[in-house]
């Protein structure tokens, strides 16, 4: 693999496992050194002694991202020990439980936004200064099929998705002559661990099964991780503002 991130410094979030991991092993065996940032220690350790074990660079940050405690922590962790943020992937998401509008209840609703757009809006808002100073920098984005259709979810993370799009869009205007680009990857059904919490009762899940011949092969964390890293790098530089489905034409159908 090319070291082509030598030099860089890249935060991924909800690197722990699936395809924040293959994410960061990816950026470290490209030269970057990595932030892993992740709710549980255990994995996020795990990642670090995988990217050291392969002579890379690496620490792990801790926490709930949907706290700005959290979030200041892993910026100021990132440029303290690395000088620099060259890359964010605002990758660390949870699922609903698959209701519908009249069923979601406040603390779902809540709980979902949260961690699926205010921290990832948070997270810009941290690392952007940092990046303008440098005059360069690249986020990529972890949206969902479910931020491209509504027949993907239930309605708060399908919502949340939306949102993901539109913070993308927003940022990448925003920021095109300051050499920052930004820009979301849509994937499809992957083999990851993220827990989906569907409900036997949710209306969200008895219409949207109807739905679920379309999804097509399940992909590879690895498979995500190559176009993440692709938008990431310098080969991407003219492309920002683009949402990039890797979903084995399941947005096609």
């Amino acid at each position: 693999m090319s070291r082509e991130f030598e030099g860089k410094t890249a935060i991924v979030t909800g690197a722990g496992a699936g395809i924040g991991r293959a994410t960061a092993l990816q950026l470290a065996r490209s030269g970057a050194k990595v932030v892993v940032v992740d709710l549980h220690p255990d994995t996020a350790t795990s990642v670090v002694t995988e990217i050291v074990a392969e002579g890379g660079s690496a620490l792990a940050v801790v926490g709930d991202l949907s706290d700005q405690v959290v979030v200041d922590d892993v910026v100021l962790t990132t440029v303290t020990n690395y000088g620099r943020v060259d890359v964010l992937v605002n990758n660390a998401g949870i699922m609903d439980d698959m209701r519908g509008p009249h069923e979601v209840s406040d603390a779902i609703w809540d709980r979902v936004i949260r961690v699926n757009l205010t921290a990832p809006f948070l997270l810009t808002r941290a690392v952007v200064p940092h990046m303008l100073a440098q005059g360069k920098g690249s986020i990529v984005n972890i949206t969902s099929e479910a931020g491209l259709r509504g027949s993907a979810a239930g309605t708060a993370y399908t919502v949340s998705k939306h949102g993901v799009i539109g913070l993308t869009r927003s940022a990448a205007v925003i920021y095109r002559d300051k050499g920052i680009r930004v820009n979301a990857v849509a994937p499809g059904g992957v083999a990851t661990s993220l827990e989906v919490n569907m409900k036997a009762d949710a209306m969200g899940l008895a219409v949207i099964g109807g739905y679920a011949a379309n999804v097509g092969r399940i992909a590879q964390a690895d498979e995500l991780a190559a176009a993440i890293v692709f938008l990431a790098s310098d080969a991407a530089s003219n492309i920002s503002g683009a949402i990039v489905p890797v979903d084995g034409s399941w947005s096609a159908v």
